[in-house]
């Protein structure tokens, strides 16, 4: 049920720029459609069903959110374009999402000529995101191979986002952090946008202390920013605790130029409302300054993705 405005009273009250959500049509996505598999962010029943440009309105709109960013949502990969066309047809009637970040097989050498279409096909497109995270647990992994940053047809695909002028959205597990480093240190005029705080799988002090170790060597890197999004992923609930130890942590080695909020739904409306999301992040940085505040929940965003103030 969506709360009262006066709710928002404890914290920041301004508008927010959703930096990571999906839209989709169930028919695109043949994982939606296929057998249910163990997945990441588990049981996925809720959200085996269409989830348009409407029904996100109607979550986030109550939140606050003025504008958004569309992030890639694993449509088949020969299907890139099309994605990107859809979306741009969602724009034009909409006026959603405010930017567009896409995928790409950037391990084919026709991944630049796929980038350089959809770029045509629509001035929304921001970046690309191709999940590289690895995990020993196979419902965690999507990357085929723990090392694929090093792959050399890679790299040569993240080499041309400069020339675009795109960002590439970087998913990895803390164990790959390392090779991480070494990624966005080989390409310092992109900027990495660090996907879901770096993907903290639990809060026993030996996975923490490899997150936290890989997340300060990646924010010594000035070309990264840090998504706060997907702290549900592992715990399936809107953890207050988590959300608040993630975002200090997160703040404490990024600082808040260079963190940006995000909703990652519909795959958080598994199990919760966006509104009691929003409220949890909203407690979680009401120490901040109200510009500071400002920063992680819409500025930050802005400046990333290149939209309009």
């Amino acid at each position: 049920m969506t709360r009262p405005a006066d709710r928002r009273s404890s914290g920041y009250a301004g508008p927010i720029v959703d930096a990571h959500h999906h839209i989709w049509r169930q028919a695109d996505l043949p994982w939606l459609t296929g057998e249910m598999v163990p997945r990441i962010f588990g049981p996925y029943e809720p959200i085996r069903r269409d989830y348009l440009v409407e029904d996100y309105l109607a979550d986030a709109t109550p939140c606050g959110v003025t504008q958004s960013v569309y992030v890639q949502a694993n449509w088949p990969l020969a299907a890139s374009i099309e994605e990107v066309r859809w979306l741009e047809e969602v724009h034009r009637a909409t006026g959603w999402p405010s930017a567009v970040i896409g995928s790409a097989d950037l391990f084919s050498p026709d991944a630049v000529g796929t980038m350089r279409q959809q770029a045509a096909v629509s001035p929304l497109m921001r970046g690309t995101r191709l999940q590289l995270h690895w995990h020993e647990r196979p419902e965690f992994r999507f990357a085929s191979s723990p090392d694929s940053m090093a792959d050399p047809v890679f790299r040569a695909n993240i080499a041309a986002l400069e020339e675009l002028g795109w960002l590439f959205e970087l998913q990895v597990f803390p164990g790959q952090m390392a090779d991480a480093v070494k990624l966005v240190a080989a390409f310092p005029r992109t900027t990495f946008v660090l996907v879901h705080a770096g993907m903290l799988t639990g809060r026993d002090e030996p996975t923490v202390a490899e997150w936290r170790t890989g997340m300060r060597a990646l924010a010594a890197q000035p070309n990264v920013v840090v998504k706060l999004t997907g702290q549900g992923t592992f715990v399936h609930r809107v953890d207050p605790d988590l959300i608040s130890f993630v975002a200090e942590e997160v703040l404490e080695s990024f600082g808040p130029r260079r963190a940006l909020f995000g909703t990652n739904f519909p795959i958080e409306k598994i199990w919760t409302a966006m509104d009691d999301l929003v409220d949890a992040w909203r407690a979680a940085l009401s120490g901040l300054s109200p510009a500071e505040q400002s920063w992680v929940f819409a500025e930050n965003a802005r400046r990333v993705y290149r939209l309009p103030g």
